[in-house]
């Protein structure tokens, strides 16, 4: 590779970075270790560069196009909605466009026998749906993930929102995805008071909010639970898997992939400011876990 500061990786995850690090119009990483690798671009344009049928397992928490100059509750005060530019809604016809282009980009790239999850809200959640079944994914879950300390509603119009669906569907139907059965249903869960002990696992999930402790390097508009990556890496990846991530964030993704162990980290972000969030919180994690090569 190019770059002399980009350490060894595996095989396999070295051959899905050498069309984006090796080629004429190089993309050098933002971040990069033995095993995870963060840019600081477009994800559409990180794809593109990626063999097809190359990643085991996509997690997606797109944009939900929220940011309409309203009002939210956090922690327990008023405040604006607007998260920043990549979550303002160019209306239905172009926030349809925008999924489709980055879910088909994620099919190519998928295996026959990968599987993609998808978090979202009623605002983005149904469209994405769509878009999956147009793309002929095949559906396997939609699972609720319920917020015991979810904002309080401001309004008093309608139900609080207390939960997210998050979508995990298979990009060939007739290939057989990983799915660790045991692992979730005799695994230890102590977040959640919802799974029974040595029962199967049910498709709502009750798992916090992040704590503070997962914010220590900044925080996400948006930032998912560690608990909740790492319970959707362990159930649907093996180790030397390779995990993308298209819309990084937080880098919560990343985390739970180290924190797993044995597995490898592609994460997009068009944001420099939690790409160096990330940075730091994989940092943090390395030190603590051994890459594999």
């Amino acid at each position: 590779m190019k770059d002399k500061n980009f350490p060894e990786p595996g095989k396999k995850f070295k051959n899905v970075l050498s069309g984006i690090i090796d080629s004429k119009n190089e993309i050098a990483p933002f971040f990069s270790s033995e095993n995870a690798v963060v840019f600081n671009n477009d994800c559409l344009e990180i794809l593109d560069r990626m063999p097809e049928n190359s990643i085991n397992m996509i997690f997606a928490d797109p944009p939900y196009m929220l940011s309409n100059n309203g009002f939210t509750c956090r922690n327990g005060r008023m405040a604006k909605v607007n998260k920043g530019k990549w979550d303002e809604s160019k209306g239905f016809e172009e926030d349809i466009k925008f999924h489709d282009a980055w879910i088909t980009a994620c099919r190519r790239v998928l295996k026959p026998e990968g599987t993609i999850w998808i978090s979202g809200t009623y605002h983005s959640i149904y469209q994405c749906g769509y878009i999956l079944q147009k793309n002929n994914f095949h559906i396997l879950n939609d699972i609720t993930w319920f917020k015991p300390n979810a904002s309080s509603n401001l309004s008093c119009r309608f139900f609080t929102a207390s939960h997210e669906t998050v979508i995990w569907a298979r990009k060939d139907k007739k290939a057989k995805h990983t799915f660790n059965y045991e692992k979730m249903k005799n695994g230890k869960f102590p977040e959640d008071k919802i799974k029974k002990e040595n029962t199967q696992m049910r498709s709502v999930w009750s798992i916090p909010a992040p704590k503070n402790s997962g914010k220590e390097f900044g925080k996400h508009p948006t930032q998912k639970p560690l608990d909740l990556l790492l319970r959707i890496i362990t159930a649907s990846t093996n180790e030397g898997d390779i995990i993308l991530d298209p819309f990084n964030g937080g880098g919560t993704t990343g985390a739970a992939s180290l924190t797993a162990g044995n597995r490898f980290y592609v994460g997009t972000e068009i944001d420099i400011e939690y790409c160096g969030l990330t940075k730091n919180r994989l940092l943090k994690l390395k030190k603590e876990t051994s890459p594999i090569t």
